[in-house]
């Protein structure tokens, strides 16, 4: 097992450090980073059912990154653990060792295939983008202040296995918001639609930025410009 990551630029480490600060606005429950080869796999967990019989949709995102050397690993770790190394680091640095302690975690015994997927079709990134904010927008109108978990599930469970086109749930149109994997994102126009403050004009789009989608039993892959979404449905 490798005990560091020996990363093909330094640039990779700069995007893993912005892939982890996204992935802790949406929760602390780990990344894992897996290694085979030359390319380094990090999966983070935007959404996961709690209960067998929760409606909420899997929803893992995933950002591949490529690696000086071969090496092998698959290691499940807190986020603040690796943020830390992450900044103690000099830009130029290219090498990051792994963590020593490691955490136990239901979503990562869960790996999508790797082969055998069959192309759907194509969602418009803007799409994708306006779907997620609503569904921030009406979890935040919906869930009163004082509301127990289980409110709160039940609220999730109906806006976020909403389906989309091509059957993606609404929740993972919010994963590819949330880890900036679609092109017309703007870190801030997701803080702005969890507020509710009125946002900024954007730049101009062609809108004809897209992501793939492709199937594999019940598993959905969004392949965006910024990376995959992999979701399961209940």
């Amino acid at each position: 097992m490798t005990q560091y990551l020996h990363f093909a630029e330094a640039a990779a480490l700069q995007d893993l450090s912005t892939y982890i600060k996204r992935g802790r606005r949406i929760n602390e429950h780990g990344i894992r980073l897996q290694a085979a080869g030359t390319v380094l796999a990090a999966w983070l967990p935007v959404m996961t059912p709690s209960t067998l019989t929760s409606r909420i949709p899997a929803v893992l995102g995933l950002r591949t990154m490529a690696l000086a050397e071969p090496s092998t690993a698959d290691v499940t770790v807190e986020l603040g653990s690796i943020s830390e190394r992450l900044a103690r680091m000099n830009p130029v640095e290219v090498q990051l060792a792994l963590p020593p302690s490691r955490i136990n975690v239901p979503w990562a015994a869960v790996t999508p295939p790797r082969s055998g997927w069959e192309p759907v079709g194509t969602v418009p990134d803007a799409q994708l983008r306006a779907a997620a904010e609503a569904g921030i927008a009406e979890v935040a109108e919906t869930v009163p202040q004082a509301a127990g978990a289980h409110v709160v599930e039940q609220v999730r469970e109906r806006i976020w296995a909403r389906p989309l086109e091509h059957s993606i749930p609404a929740g993972a149109a919010f994963g590819a918001l949330s880890l900036g994997f679609i092109t017309d994102h703007d870190d801030d126009r997701l803080n702005q639609a969890k507020t509710g403050t009125r946002p900024e004009p954007s730049q101009p789009t062609d809108g004809r930025a897209g992501t793939a989608v492709h199937r594999h039993g019940r598993w959905l892959r969004l392949t965006s410009a910024g990376g995959f979404i992999l979701t399961r449905t209940a």
